[in-house]
C-alpha cells in the first residue's frame, strides 16, 4: 500500500462546525512546505524511503555533515528530518516541496509525536492504580504495595513509580477535518500526541480504513480568529 506523509508543528486545539452544525474539536498543525532532502533506494540503501526536512535551522547550529546534506537538496539545514517508507519514489525529486495539499479533507492518517512529560510520578497517576484505605492506622495509602514473591528481586514489568511521559507515541486512524492551503494548516479531528509547538509526523494510515465519510467541515469566523490567535 502506497502511503504519503508530511512533517509539521502542533499549534493547538480549536473547533470546527460541519454543514449540519455539528461541533468538531480539531488539532491545528502548521505544516509549512517540507523539502525532499534525500531519496533512499534498494540499490544504495537496501530499502526505499523519502526523507523530508521541516523548519529551517541556522547554519551556525548545524555541523558540516548536516550542511553538506542540505546543499545536495539546494536548501538550508533543517531542524526536523524524518523518513517515510511505503511511498512511490517516482512522485518525489530531491529539492521538491511537499505541501499540505498532499492530504485532503476526509483522509485517514496516523500521527506520531512525543507525549507531554510529567516528570517523576507515583504508580497511582502513572498507571491508574487504586489507593489503599483512608482509615486512620491503615498505613497503606499511595505506596506501590507488594513486590511479589520473595526471591530477592523485582520482576520485570512491575508497575512502580518513575518517569512519566516524554515517549514517542503514534495515534492511528485520525481524520483530516480541513486543509487550509493558503495558511499551510492541517486540521485533524480530535487530539494528537505532544504539547503545543511540538514537532509532528503525519502519514497515511497503515491499516487502510475503508468507508470513512468526508467530514465536510465548514470553518466559522470565530474559529478563524482563534487560529490566528494560536499562531
Amino acid at each position: 500500500m502506497t502511503r504519503k506523509g508530511i512533517l509539521g508543528k502542533k499549534v493547538g486545539m480549536t473547533q470546527l462546525f460541519t454543514d449540519k452544525g455539528e461541533l468538531i474539536p480539531v488539532t491545528v498543525i502548521q505544516a509549512t512546505p517540507n523539502i525532499v532532502m534525500q531519496l533512499k533506494t534498494n540499490e544504495n540503501d537496501g530499502y526505499e524511503a523519502v526523507q523530508l526536512g521541516f523548519e529551517d535551522r541556522r547554519e551556525v547550529l548545524a555541523n558540516k555533515p548536516q550542511q553538506g546534506h542540505a546543499k545536495k537538496a539546494n536548501t538550508t539545514p533543517k531542524h526536523f528530518v524524518r523518513e517515510f517508507r511505503d511511498v512511490n519514489l517516482d512522485d518525489y525529486k530531491v529539492g521538491d516541496e511537499v505541501k499540505v495539499d498532499t492530504f485532503a479533507s476526509g483522509d485517514v492518517i496516523d500521527v506520531t509525536g512525543i507525549t507531554k512529560g510529567h516528570g517523576f510520578q507515583g504508580n497511582i497517576k502513572r498507571f491508574g492504580q487504586s489507593r489503599g484505605p483512608e482509615t486512620h492506622g491503615s498505613r497503606y495509602h499511595r505506596i506501590p504495595g507488594s513486590m511479589g514473591s520473595i526471591i530477592n528481586r523485582v520482576f520485570k514489568g512491575k508497575m512502580l513509580p518513575g518517569r512519566m511521559g516524554g515517549n514517542q507515541v503514534t495515534t492511528q486512524n485520525l481524520v483530516v477535518a480541513k486543509v487550509d492551503i493558503e495558511n499551510n494548516l492541517l486540521m485533524i479531528r480530535g487530539n494528537v500526541p505532544g504539547a503545543n509547538k511540538s514537532l509532528i509526523k503525519i502519514q497515511s494510515t497503515i491499516k487502510g480504513i475503508k468507508g470513512q465519510k468526508n467530514i465536510g467541515a465548514v470553518i466559522s469566523d470565530e474559529t478563524s480568529e482563534a487560529i490566528e490567535e494560536a499562531k
